[in-house]
């Protein structure tokens, strides 16, 4: 099985020794996105619902820049840093998941990179369309 790093301009430019992505056969592993704009390279301000949303977006980029949506993703791993943020973080992430939504874990950690609210990683599936 070949790895393959997957890199684009819809969203963020890494901070740090990793890819965006990485195809490795029919899986993609994407890695935490932060709640950064991708034109601006800043972390968004607001509340949590408008970094879920972002960080979200920076996930649909990494997908639509490989032929795939949010229908493909199979697991999702939130990172929040308050627990509290829970009900409104799950109502944006409902309306990017409406049907078949992926298996998932939210977790509370005490901190995450750049200060930020909230990060997501997440698997695709690359399934065969005919």
């Amino acid at each position: 099985m070949s790895k393959r790093v997957i890199y684009t301009e819809k969203a963020p430019k890494p901070i740090g020794p990793y890819s965006q992505a990485i195809r490795a056969g029919d899986f993609i592993f994407l890695s935490g996105q932060l709640p950064i704009d991708p034109g601006t390279g800043e972390l968004v301000g607001g509340d949590i619902k408008q970094q879920t949303r972002r960080v979200l977006e920076n996930l649909k980029g990494v997908l639509e820049s490989q032929g795939l949506g949010m229908e493909d993703v199979v697991k999702v791993t939130i990172f929040l840093k308050d627990m509290g943020n829970f009900n409104l973080m799950n109502e944006v992430y409902a309306t990017y998941f409406t049907v078949s939504p992926p298996a998932r874990s939210t977790i509370e950690i005490s901190r995450i990179a750049k200060d930020a609210d909230i990060e997501i990683e997440a698997v695709a599936f690359i399934r065969k369309r005919v």
